[in-house]
């Protein structure tokens, strides 16, 4: 990493059915291994178990849970003076949607059951009505940050 010039952001493309931005980036945090086909083929059974689940846009569902699992603050450990502190810092936009993918990716890869696209849809369904795993996560992370606000100063 250059300490001269700022490098500039990478903007995700779009994905090849749906055109967006988002799904491609979720496609990218599904991948393992290389095999961007099985993740494009894991998503897409998703958004299609969506459809027939909920009767609604799987776009505007996958958009609500991304948005609902988002947090606000996180904490970072900091050593000071022989002790560590967990120190809450505001994020931006896009470092907590990037959270967010992570959050709804390994909550659905712990939950129950045989098929990863299955799993994914019901977690991303459950994030949309402000439940799951994932939203857990961050109402841990947010409660969190608040227990340490004293130590906000250390920044």
């Amino acid at each position: 990493m250059s300490r001269k010039t700022i490098s500039e952001k990478k903007l995700a493309k779009p994905d090849p059915i749906y055109r967006n931005r988002l799904v491609n980036m979720l496609v990218n945090r599904i991948l393992k291994n290389g095999k961007k086909s099985l993740a494009y083929k894991i998503l897409y059974g998703a958004v299609e178990d969506i459809r027939r689940r909920t009767k609604k846009n799987p776009l505007f569902v996958l958009r609500q849970a991304i948005r609902k699992v988002t947090p606000n603050v996180t904490v970072k450990a900091r050593r000071i003076g022989g002790s560590t502190y967990q120190i809450p810092l505001e994020i931006g936009s896009t470092q907590g949607k990037a959270l967010a993918i992570r959050w709804l990716l390994g909550a659905s890869r712990k939950r129950s059951g045989q098929d990863m696209a299955v799993k994914l849809s019901y977690e991303l369904i459950d994030a949309a009505k402000e439940n799951g795993i994932a939203i857990r996560k961050r109402e841990e992370t947010h409660k969190m940050a608040e227990a340490n606000r004293a130590f906000a100063h250390f920044r």
